[in-house]
């Protein structure tokens, strides 16, 4: 079956696996990544793991609760954040990644970076996937480094970087471009023989609460790509900011926009909550019976 739309996008067969060091993941049922962030300054949990004891309590848990994933972040990219540099990021990331394997050694850990360098070390200390906000777009090197390493690849939308992102909302067709942008990255990812393609439409990064809505509303279109989606929306500021209250509060907006998204066609849930995230999907599990 072939579909082509204005904008020269053409769907193909329709990918449901991606192959894990070895495992074949199947996204057929939606799974679930919980985030660990390693830095001082994330929007929400920025400084809770600092120790062993508590990164391997909060890995335990997720995993216990369902995650299929753990992504763990060594930069934070919320809006404004401070620049990192790479060898601090590596001694936030990579003892973290070797903890977690030693006491958890079947986990599928994915590592949140734009660094090319940081997702080598990465996946050679036992990492399975690179989650990536730029896309290759911050590190010209990127995609040939995650090819050459032949790991699923999560590629995000966003103009700019997270310090300048913000000042650059402006779209002639918010979906259209967002499509032409995944459309581009995808080409270059398989001419390095990137296979595993995961795409996340960048809630929050270079787009308003209001494009976040549209976003959302008509994330179903994205699904043209023929790759799974990675929604990211947990506790932000397009969930809080609705209601004038915090990312702490924002816990019950989030499952609820969480079964919108399922219902939008995402495949993987990246989240602080693993529980609600799972009892969600259970529950969209039961709608879709039959």
């Amino acid at each position: 079956m072939l579909i082509t739309l204005d904008f020269k996008f053409i769907i193909l067969n329709h990918t449901t696996t991606i192959n894990c060091k070895g495992k074949l993941i199947d996204l057929t049922s939606p799974k679930v990544m919980g985030i660990l962030n390693v830095t001082p300054d994330s929007f929400f949990d920025g400084g809770q793991h600092k120790n062993e004891s508590a990164i391997l309590k909060q890995a335990e848990t997720m995993l216990n609760e369902g995650a299929t994933f753990i992504d763990i972040g060594g930069y934070s990219s919320r809006p404004g954040s401070d620049f990192v540099s790479e060898e601090e990021e590596l001694n936030r990331v990579i003892p973290v990644i070797e903890m977690i394997l030693n006491h958890f050694p079947e986990t599928l850990i994915s590592v949140d970076t734009f660094r090319s360098q940081i997702a080598k070390k990465s996946i050679e200390a036992g990492a399975a996937l690179i989650n990536d906000i730029s896309a290759g777009k911050l590190d010209k090197t990127m995609l040939e480094t995650v090819g050459k390493l032949g790991v699923p690849y999560i590629m995000m939308h966003m103009k700019g970087n997270p310090k300048t992102m913000q000042q650059q909302t402006d779209y002639e067709d918010l979906i259209k471009d967002i499509n032409l942008y995944f459309a581009e990255r995808i080409t270059k990812a398989h001419a390095e023989n990137i296979n595993d393609i995961i795409i996340d439409p960048g809630f929050g990064f270079a787009k308003t609460l209001e494009q976040n809505y549209v976003l959302l509303n008509k994330m179903n279109l994205f699904q043209l790509a023929d790759k799974p989606i990675l929604v990211g929306i947990s506790r932000k500021s397009m969930v809080y900011k609705t209601f004038d209250t915090t990312a702490n509060e924002a816990l019950n907006g989030t499952t609820a926009l969480h079964m919108v998204a399922l219902q939008r066609g995402a495949k993987i849930l990246r989240v602080h909550d693993v529980k609600e995230a799972m009892e969600c999907i259970t529950l969209y599990n039961q709608l879709t019976i039959g």
